[in-house]
């Protein structure tokens, strides 16, 4: 049976860095999360989510400075945007054209990144690395609320869950950063910092 923690801890860093999958509270909501430069633990997550092999997930970072994990190169204007975005509620969809990243850009050439706010999250990142994220729950169902839900999916196909009670949070706001400015895909109220 898979374990249930009531917070992150090293047990929980620990599995992430084995290999291992989870169900995990995010920023926003419950994700099943796995390290992202670990292809064969993507892969597994888009069999057990049952998500379109298509559609690329959104990625956690602890930092900035991750992005240079993923060969993505920001330049001065995106770098002031990223600023003013982050930490906080807000996925940036950034170009990601290299070949070795295409299990996780599924051919599209980008990826979508989120720097959380949550300084337990943040520690955990920074002990784990990158981690995908998808809300936990099989693509194109409701999205899990709290633990309980979240089993009626996934059950003991995941290592672990970590339960913070219920998770409801509106989904992040979506940007994607373009040479001749900001397209915003997605509303997700006052996102930017200054505005």
């Amino acid at each position: 049976m898979p374990e249930v923690f009531k917070s992150f801890n090293h047990k929980v860093a620990g599995i992430f860095n084995s290999g291992g999958v989870g169900i995990i509270p995010t920023d926003t909501i419950y994700g099943i999360c796995g390290q992202a430069l670990n292809k064969s633990v993507v892969c597994k997550i888009y069999k057990l989510r049952r998500r379109s092999p298509k559609k690329p997930m959104i990625v956690l970072i602890a930092s900035a400075g991750d992005l240079k994990l993923f060969g993505i190169k920001i330049s001065a204007k995106m770098k002031n945007i990223l600023n003013k975005a982050w930490p906080g509620k807000v996925s940036v969809v950034l170009p990601c054209r290299n070949k070795e990243y295409t299990y996780l850009h599924r051919g599209t050439q980008t990826l979508e990144f989120r720097l959380p706010k949550n300084k337990k999250l943040i520690k955990l990142l920074k002990n784990t690395g990158p981690l995908v994220a998808p809300s936990a729950n099989w693509e194109g169902f409701s999205v899990s609320i709290n633990i309980n839900q979240a089993k009626k999916y996934f059950g003991t196909v995941v290592d672990f869950y970590v339960d913070a009670g219920i998770k409801k949070s509106s989904p992040s706001a979506l940007i994607e950063i373009k040479t001749d400015g900001i397209n915003i895909l997605r509303e997700g109220g006052r996102w930017l910092r200054g505005a």
